[in-house]
């Protein structure tokens, strides 16, 4: 996804028709159950004809049903060498600092150089998987990977934490966390603006564009969506803010900072050319130059799934979005 959509779409036919909409994505959806497909769609994670719906409801021939998956299930990807940053890792997960520019999961046209490439070749091979002798070089292309779990996902061009579980039972665990919003994400943001107040609420459903199926927007019939947020530096024309999600929509953090006008810094989707109209030369410059958005994860925790230990992380942010603090 130009950022990390994990999107299913339903165009029904009159054979399928009189089922109803829990059963019906129980049947199309894998490792996904009845109870499970039901709270999705308690949830918003599911809309008939761009409206929610309920379980019961029963479903007729030209429907169309939008499934959001809450995180991505877990595959098997050709393995890569490329560089990680390993903030923690065990026997059953993985929490790596993701830079910006990174894609986290193959697909729309890109196969190769994500981050679920990295991962497949970093932890998706098991001991036996190494059978070599010690005169030999292991070669990862000639192993078979065990299957990789990427839990939930970030932008392409957002920096920070992300969980990676090892096996499945971890990564339904860690899933199941997230579905039921133990998991706590807060994120950095520099916005355009200033604020009055110094915490706010934004509680406003998102939905896909319907003319541009990348973007999205808040809309009436849209899932629920809760961000918190809290002013932490205060700059002439620009604000730093500590975003929390309560909900994991695509792209939701730069949808609501953009709905109550104080869009993300360099995310050109939807600032509305708010970085281009920055009076400061040498400011706009800056942006121009980050080529990435001014979002990143800079703490998440959770509990971890074997052992019951409260375990909590932070990330510092990169290099690059310091040094335009230190400019402003």
């Amino acid at each position: 996804m130009s950022d990390e959509i994990s999107t299913l779409i339903f165009h029904l036919t009159s054979i399928e028709s009189g089922q109803r909409l829990d059963a019906f994505l129980a049947d199309k959806i894998e490792k996904r159950s009845r109870s499970r497909i039901q709270k999705m769609i308690d949830d918003g994670d599911v809309l008939v004809n761009e409206k929610t719906s309920k379980s019961s409801y029963k479903i007729r021939a030209n429907d169309t049903i939008e499934v959001e998956l809450t995180e991505l299930s877990a595959e098997t990807f050709e393995p890569e060498n490329i560089p990680l940053e390993i903030i923690y890792e065990d026997d059953f997960l993985a929490v790596i600092n993701k830079a910006a520019g990174m894609v986290v999961h193959p697909g729309a046209g890109i196969s190769n150089g994500t981050l679920a490439n990295a991962i497949a070749y970093h932890f998706g091979f098991s001991e036996a998987n190494r059978e070599f002798n010690s005169n030999e070089t292991f070669n990862p292309q000639l192993a078979t990977p065990n299957r990789i779990g990427i839990v939930h996902r970030l932008d392409k061009d957002t920096s920070g934490l992300i969980i990676v579980a090892k096996d499945e039972e971890t990564h339904e665990a860690l899933s199941e966390q997230f579905r039921d919003r133990t998991v706590y994400k807060r994120y950095l943001a520099l916005v355009h603006g200033e604020f009055d107040e110094n915490t706010g609420t934004i509680d406003a459903p998102i939905a896909r564009e319907k003319h541009n199926r990348t973007k999205m927007g808040v809309r009436a019939h849209g899932r629920n969506a809760l961000s918190l947020w809290r002013v932490k530096q205060r700059f002439e024309k620009f604000t730093l803010v500590e975003v929390e999600i309560k909900t994991g929509r695509t792209h939701q953090i730069r949808v609501h900072l953009a709905y109550i006008n104080h869009p993300v810094v360099g995310d050109e989707t939807y600032n509305n050319g708010r970085d281009k109209s920055v009076a400061n030369l040498e400011i706009r410059r800056a942006i121009q130059n980050l080529n990435r958005f001014f979002l990143h994860a800079e703490k998440l925790s959770f509990t971890h799934p074997q052992t019951n230990e409260k375990m909590s992380f932070r990330s510092p942010l990169p290099q690059e979005l310091s040094n335009f603090l230190e400019l402003l």
